[in-house]
């Protein structure tokens, strides 16, 4: 797979708590530079990023972000300002704890809610594989897939483990193709992007694979890349979730 393909795929992220809008602004460089599908950015940068990269490139913002468990009209509240502000998609976190209780019904009408309040914008369904069952997994795939949502996608980054091949392929078993998938979280060379999408994936949610582009492009012309968003601010870049 050339890697313009595997690139057109990848919302690019920077979602660190210490994120200035300095990296932001970097990273939207990049994401234009790169023809990424989008940038995935905290929502307090939305306005920012939107009024700096125009029509050029597309925002993605994360609601209930990290843990999920804020109550659903603060969800919906944030995916309605994140929209006011230019967002074009939205990633939005389920509540695990309704999952554990099998409070399925709840879940879904969450999930509707936020459907309701990104109007035609994107909406993506992180339903943090790592901390759920195969069960639960699958369960989340017929949530996911009767709510009206666009994308079922793995894992934030901050719960301790993001996308695995076992959990993509799972959730590519179950849904087919009623929605789509986005894979996240630990993305970390161009062999596992290009595995992720053989298997299912149809976004990529990383903040190496515009560096690694980048490295390569570099080897081909002996320019030597700029750092990438993801790289600075002084965190090492294994720490860095996505």
């Amino acid at each position: 797979m050339d890697i313009t393909e595997i690139l057109a795929r990848c919302d690019h992220t920077l979602l660190k708590q210490t994120s200035t809008w300095e990296q932001i602004r970097k990273l939207c460089d990049e994401g234009i530079r790169y023809h990424t599908a989008s940038v995935c950015i905290p929502p307090c940068y939305v306005r920012q990023a939107r009024d700096y990269a125009g029509d050029r490139l597309k925002i993605c913002t994360v609601i209930g972000f990290p843990n999920g468990y804020a109550t659903s009209a603060v969800k919906v509240y944030e995916t309605e300002d994140a929209v006011r502000n230019g967002a074009d998609e939205i990633d939005m976190v389920i509540n695990i704890g309704m999952v554990k209780e099998q409070r399925y019904a709840d879940v879904l009408d969450e999930i509707r809610a936020v459907r309701r309040a990104c109007k035609d914008q994107i909406l993506k369904v992180i339903i943090e594989t790592c901390l759920l069952t195969e069960e639960e997994i699958m369960q989340m795939c017929e949530i996911v897939a009767a709510s009206g949502a666009d994308f079922i996608k793995t894992s934030t980054g901050f719960a301790g483990e993001g996308a695995t091949f076992r959990g993509v392929e799972l959730i590519k078993e179950t849904m087919g193709d009623r929605t789509r998938i986005k894979a996240a979280g630990g993305i970390r060379t161009l062999e596992d992007a290009q595995r992720f999408v053989e298997i299912g994936a149809d976004r990529l949610g990383t903040s190496r694979i515009v560096a690694l582009a980048a490295e390569k492009n570099s080897a081909e012309t002996n320019v030597v890349p700029d750092r990438t968003a993801a790289e600075t601010g002084g965190a090492p870049r294994k720490e860095i979730p996505e």
